[in-house]
């Protein structure tokens, strides 16, 4: 917001708005630090899952992260042909494939990782480490109850 604007009090004591906004503003800068890697904030989230859980389908992968699935077959598209990703049978559904990162996914995300996590240390600079230790509690039963 520019200098001395002011929100509208059922805004500002919003918290479907304040979370809006606060999470547009981490993805917009996500976005912005993995820019020059050719990705978005969307990759970087299905290459995680990926690299740390080799056995979920597109269709888990985007149950998982609440993404549409046409769009997880789009992101894993990219990741695939970018080398960081592959599709692999799933051994007890023949029509399923998993997602896997490949070594270079790996070896991607080791770098991604620091990138996401100066991108939270600039987003949450005002918060003590307990506070930002009770914004992500508060935030995890807010997303996933």
């Amino acid at each position: 917001m520019a200098a001395g604007d002011v929100l509208p009090p059922s805004l500002a004591e919003g918290a479907g708005y304040l979370l809006a906004r606060a999470g547009g503003r981490a993805i917009s800068e996500l976005n912005g630090a993995l820019q020059d890697h050719g990705l978005r904030s969307r990759h970087y989230t299905v290459l995680v899952v990926a690299a740390e859980d080799g056995s979920r389908s597109q269709r888990d992968i985007g149950v998982l992260l609440g993404i549409d699935p046409s769009a997880v077959v789009s992101i894993v598209d990219d990741l695939a042909r970018s080398g960081l990703v592959r599709r692999d049978p799933h051994p007890e559904d023949r029509r399923s494939r998993r997602i896997v990162a490949t070594e270079a996914g790996h070896a991607r995300l080791a770098e991604l990782r620091s990138l996401a996590k100066a991108t939270d240390d600039e987003l949450l600079r005002n918060l003590s480490a307990a506070e930002r230790r009770s914004l992500v509690g508060l935030l995890r039963r807010v997303a996933h109850d």
